[in-house]
């Protein structure tokens, strides 16, 4: 037993697991032995992890409780309860590592603050291995999550990381990842280097990369799967828009056959500039 703050806590064991973000066979050794020996696994997705169990060939001998983002406040007071008896609980989201953009946090927080030990099984992470084949400065990193839903509250978000110079990683939902795309083009500056990393590890997995303006045009076709995005950090001076190249996109897409007013609205939006600056430079060239 610990005394912490004043208070005794029973010798239980918080277990973080990190889950595949894609192939099973990414496992530990030690994940398997903690989900087949532990009291209690709480599971974002109960089905899920009886199919990853069933993949592994390990028996669930513990209860299986769910644990999402809808009962994460009550669930976690009751395995607080279990841990204060001296239990293990695993917690295991259905991919990547509880607490970051998953449940987890508020039980460990709980647990921390009673003087019970947490502890963690790492496994793989979509940010960073999406980080480390974004082929982009690794050195100094944030991880921002989910971008706001919202076009004003996303724009506002964007707008205050225009200036971070630290490599920054996303999360996005693949019908919402057009827009951010735009979005971040529009606060961070077309030209600006990034990575959409699109269902890491599985089957499918691709990598695509390029400026923030051109990656939204090709998303814009419309994208499946798990998204991560990584975007480079600002480099004073760097993120200037080159004016001539706008012009020589407008005339590419007028000689395509758009209309020059809406060439250069669209140009103007991905660049991130104002259109009417962009139409008086058109029309000065003419």
């Amino acid at each position: 037993m610990r005394c912490h703050n004043g208070r005794v806590a029973e010798d239980g064991r918080l277990v973080l697991a990190g889950a595949p973000i894609g192939q099973a066979g990414d496992v530990s050794p030690r994940l398997r032995e903690v989900l087949g020996s532990a009291d209690v696994v709480a599971a974002e997705d109960t089905r899920r992890l009886r199919r990853l169990a069933a993949e592994l060939g390990v028996e669930l001998t513990g209860r299986v409780v769910s644990y999402y983002d809808q009962n994460e406040a009550g669930r976690a007071q009751e395995l607080l309860e279990t841990l204060k008896q001296g239990r293990t609980v695993v917690i295991i989201t259905d991919a990547g590592m509880p607490g970051v953009s998953d449940p987890g946090y508020r039980l460990t927080r709980l647990a921390v603050e009673a003087g019970i030990t947490v502890t963690a099984l790492p496994g793989p992470s979509a940010v960073t291995t999406a980080l480390a084949v974004s082929g982009l400065a690794s050195d100094r990193f944030c991880f921002e999550g989910f971008p706001p839903r919202k076009a004003g509250d996303r724009a506002r978000r964007l707008a205050a990381l225009a200036a971070e110079e630290r490599t920054m990683v996303f999360f996005e939902a693949p019908h919402r990842l057009a827009d951010s795309l735009a979005a971040m083009a529009e606060a961070f500056g077309a030209g600006r280097e990034a990575a959409v990393c699109r269902e890491l590890t599985k089957t499918y997995e691709e990598v695509r990369r390029g400026g923030l303006g051109e990656l939204a045009e090709w998303a814009a076709a419309g994208v499946k799967g798990e998204i991560t995005i990584v975007v480079a950090g600002h480099v004073p001076g760097t993120d200037e828009p080159d004016l001539d190249e706008l012009v020589a996109e407008v005339d590419r897409r007028v000689a395509e056959g758009t209309q020059r007013k809406l060439a250069i609205a669209d140009v103007a939006k991905v660049a991130g500039i104002p259109k009417r600056e962009l139409y008086d430079l058109v029309h000065k060239r003419l």
